[in-house]
């Protein structure tokens, strides 16, 4: 897990091109770091989850001028178009004027979006640029690096199959059937273990759920009375805590999907902690 200190450094020092590359593989918390960017001049500041398939998005600012709908919905369109998120086709847009922080303002314009909210749209956004995506991993280091890694592993796995299929030749029929004896001893079924596996994972994704959850609840009440950058950045420290641990559930885990969402939800509350930090 990282400290508080680290988390502070991490999003201090990350590069663009990077955050770039992130963003454009979905991480909400990249998104909203390249929108505030993108936004700065219009003093409009941006927070995003994605829920059930759609990038829920409010926009804040201390005037209504400032978010007035056509000129700002165009502007979001049009950054978003140009990072062309993966997987993020559905995009709703809420804007209020600034007030007081909520960590779980999805929840509260939900139940009162007429009081919370000056207005919002729902908009749709094209699929990936291969291109952009292109451009991005070679911005990255990645597209090189990638490359080589590709060419050496071909390479790898055509000498490796040569080997295999020499040393099959030169093995009988006993030998393979002691082969077969060792992994699968009389006795001991074939499956016992798999399935020992598969129970132990089962069982250390439910621990994680449970802890992400409570370390979730925790971040939640510790960030409606944060009050310096030390306590926002522990309150930062354990959502990316919540959001690691539901990243490690597997997938065989009935709340898998739900776990999967909530990674995304949770480091965009980390990330959003951490901007609340760096204003003291």
């Amino acid at each position: 897990m990282l400290t508080a200190n680290q988390l502070q450094r991490k999003a201090m020092v990350e590069p663009v091109d990077d955050i770039l590359v992130q963003a454009r593989q979905g991480g909400v918390a990249a998104i909203i770091q390249v929108l505030n960017e993108k936004l700065a001049d219009t003093g409009v500041r941006t927070r995003a989850v994605f829920v059930d398939g759609i990038l829920n998005l409010l926009c804040e600012a201390p005037s209504a001028e400032q978010l007035e709908q056509s000129a700002l919905v165009e502007r979001v369109r049009q950054i978003l178009q140009e990072i062309s998120p993966r997987n993020i086709n559905r995009v709703k847009i809420n804007s209020r004027i600034v007030r007081e922080q909520q960590l779980l303002w999805l929840e509260e314009i939900s139940r009162d979006a007429e009081n919370q909210l000056l207005w919002s749209q729902d908009i749709t956004l094209t699929g990936p640029n291969f291109f952009q995506d292109t451009i991005a991993n070679r911005l990255s280091g990645q597209f090189i690096l990638g490359a080589i890694a590709g060419i050496s592993l071909t390479l790898f796995m055509f000498a490796l199959s040569g080997l295999l299929s020499n040393w099959l030749n030169l093995q009988d029929l006993d030998g393979l059937q002691a082969s077969r004896n060792e992994v699968a001893p009389e006795g001991s079924p074939l499956g016992t273990t798999t399935s020992e596996n598969t129970q132990d994972s089962l069982a250390s994704s439910k621990e994680a759920f449970a802890k992400a959850v409570r370390l979730a609840q925790e971040a939640n009440g510790a960030g409606k009375i944060a009050s310096s950058r030390q306590e926002w950045l522990e309150v930062a420290a354990k959502w990316e805590e919540a959001s690691e641990l539901m990243k490690s559930v597997s997938p065989q885990y009935s709340r898998y999907e739900i776990a999967a969402d909530r990674t995304e939800v949770y480091a965009g509350y980390s990330q959003y902690a951490l901007e609340e930090a760096e204003k003291w």
